[in-house]
């Protein structure tokens, strides 16, 4: 027997390909298993077209058989095989794909579709094995042929014995070490457990000898005595549930599966399952859940969709095929015309890809949108959990999905007493009103108090009550919605004064010049500015912020980026006809220590309505006590 060398650029490649291409052990027995899949398929296309060629179709399968004594796991198909020339020509050229070669000859046959394309998936087998052999017994052939190889020193081909056509692919694997245990891959649950994560849909049956429990025939019932036996158990589904036509599929299938596959115990809220055909194709099944999982809004969770080429699992999670705003989608992909790599693990990032992205995120807004449409309850459940995600979308990329995102955001609404779309808002909003009204802050009740709120309340406006820290944000990246700008109602102009009345107001700020110097000297450094303001309502007095920045963006920054934060400035604005205002105005000339009294009450009171903490909360106590008595 001559030992034949691989090329120098096969065995360059070869120990790239077993040292870093491949990032999991685990994936070498799906490429093995793809490549006895492929070999059935040929077998079987070759007997579609050639009348001379006969094959029980119903007897394709695949064998998986261990031997912890001997280490050696050994994978079997009864597909085509291979012939000497082949072995050579196959194993001995690294990349050199039979199946590549075969999809080629097909031509234009779209009905069989052939998994392995790059010829490189065979060697991965060398990560976990010292020795692989291969005998193979090509069909129409009566000798079958042995290929040999230690995945360092060459490889060698001689005669060999086998029953029956197809390629028996026999991995001796490498002994145990502290940090590697290759012998788990003898185990049945291991076997069991890999082949249901990454080759459960291949279409043909994969078996293994299990070993399995029963009651003796002469047990007593009393004291009953067991025996193992083993027996041939099928151990992948073989039919995807995406494979098959909706109309087929129960909903409580579609329950099974995903409670399944994605270890949930609720049911989802909604399924989608399409497929699309045309410059690219795929089938896809989608789910909302229902649930948030507990580290979702952590950065522990991993987003993406399970990706498949004709069964066969590729990645678990293909962040790629799934935007941010909708990380919440569980599901999965499957389409053979996905470019990828040589491992099979990781994809080129190509317009295939991206294609399917875009299908699916349509896909999913337009789900949502429906269920907001036709199920508001449900909607409103499905929102409580991941409007925060939504919202986040918005603003995340500079604002860049804002448009898949907008017209799904809820906010609650000072008027209807209910969450409304922006939309919904826009629709109400009465003849002369042009800006959309917001208050941010930490609680809708007490926001709903606020003098500002109250103002627009009496002439018919609603203001949107943000709660969420990253509800202020969205207002700044969409700047408007439908052609009406945003408005923060604590920081922003309302716009409700005429020219004439911003005139007149004017007029009145020089009039009580000296009575608003006179209240800021009297809080000194607590407030940066003292003004007039006749959005007050019928409240006295209210603290809002100097420009560019809201109180709840301060507290914001205060808790996640304490370093970088700063104050900011504190303005207080008086109603000059409120008769609080107006008898502090009285003692100012007639008791200047009461006059004082009175303007620190009023700052302390809008601190407080403006839900930021007073300095001294027993001064302000006393304070209050001393003006009583």
């Amino acid at each position: 027997m001559e030992k034949q060398q691989f090329k120098a650029e096969s065995q360059r490649l070869l120990d790239l390909m077993i040292h870093s291409i491949y990032t999991h052990q685990e994936i070498f027995l799906r490429e093995i298993l793809s490549n006895a899949s492929d070999a059935i398929d040929k077998l079987a296309y070759t007997a579609l077209t050639d009348d001379k060629v006969a094959v029980d179709r119903d007897g394709f399968a695949i064998t998986i058989a261990r031997d912890p004594d001997s280490r050696t796991l050994t994978v079997s198909d009864n597909g085509i095989g291979m012939d000497k020339a082949e072995l050579e020509e196959n194993l001995g050229t690294i990349a050199k794909s039979g199946s590549l070669g075969f999809k080629q000859a097909m031509e234009k046959n779209e009905d069989v579709d052939i998994i392995g394309q790059f010829g490189v998936g065979f060697y991965s087998a060398f990560m976990v094995s010292s020795k692989v052999e291969v005998v193979s017994k090509k069909y129409g052939q009566d000798q079958a042929w042995r290929w040999t190889s230690d995945g360092s020193d060459g490889y060698s081909i001689e005669p060999a014995q086998r029953d029956g056509v197809g390629t028996d692919v026999i991995m001796t694997l490498k002994e145990d070490t502290e940090d590697e245990k290759y012998s788990r891959f003898l185990e049945e649950y291991e076997l069991r457990e890999l082949v249901r994560k990454y080759s459960d849909y291949l279409r043909h049956p994969i078996r293994m000898e299990v070993t399995k429990s029963r009651k003796k025939a002469d047990s007593p019932e009393d004291k009953p005595e067991y025996e193992d036996y083993t027996e041939m158990e099928t151990l992948n589904t073989m039919v995807p549930l995406w494979q098959r036509n909706k109309k087929d599929v129960t909903q409580e299938e579609y329950d099974s599966f995903y409670r399944e596959k994605f270890y949930d115990y609720n049911k989802p809220l909604r399924v989608i399952h399409s497929s699309a055909e045309g410059a690219v194709s795929f089938k896809a099944l989608l789910y909302i859940p229902s649930k948030a999982p507990f580290d979702f809004y952590t950065k522990d969770y991993k987003r993406g969709l399970q990706l498949y080429s004709s069964g066969v699992m590729i990645m678990e999670n293909c962040e790629e095929l799934l935007p941010e705003h909708f990380r919440f989608v569980r599901g999965v992909v499957d389409s053979q015309d996905l470019s990828l790599n040589i491992s099979r693990e990781m994809l080129q990032h190509n317009r295939q890809l991206t294609i399917i992205a875009r299908n699916l995120e349509k896909k999913i807004k337009s789900e949502l949108t429906d269920l907001l449409e036709k199920d508001r309850e449900k909607y409103e459940e499905f929102y409580a959990v991941f409007g925060r995600q939504l919202k986040y979308g918005t603003v995340s990329d500079y604002g860049a999905h804002k448009d898949a995102c907008q017209d799904l955001l809820l906010f609650y609404s000072q008027k209807q007493g209910k969450l409304v779309t922006l939309k919904e808002y826009v629709s109400a909003m009465p003849e002369g009103q042009e800006k959309i009204y917001y208050a941010p802050g930490e609680n809708k009740d007490r926001l709903s108090k606020l003098p500002q709120v109250e103002t627009l309340a009496a002439k018919g406006y609603d203001t949107l009550l943000f709660t969420e820290d990253v509800d202020e944000f969205v207002p700044q990246t969409l700047m408007t919605y439908q052609e009406k700008s945003f408005c923060n109602v604590s920081t922003e102009d309302l716009g409700l004064k005429t020219e004439e009345e911003k005139k007149e107001a004017e007029a009145k700020a020089q009039e009580w010049k000296g009575f608003l110097t006179f209240v800021k000297e009297s809080l000194g450094d607590q407030v940066k500015e003292v003004r007039l303001s006749d959005d007050l309502g019928s409240h006295p007095a209210a603290m809002v912020p100097d420009a560019g920045m809201s109180f709840e963006m301060e507290k914001y920054m205060r808790r996640v980026n304490p370093e970088f934060a700063y104050p900011v400035g504190r303005i207080l604005e008086l109603n000059p006809a409120h008769p609080a205002v107006e008898a502090m105005r009285l003692a100012m000339t007639e008791d200047p220590v009461k006059a004082k009294d009175y303007a620190q009450l009023l700052c302390c009171q809008a601190q407080l309505m403006a839900e930021l903490p007073l300095e001294d909360p027993a001064a302000y106590t006393a304070l209050v006590c001393k003006l009583l008595f």
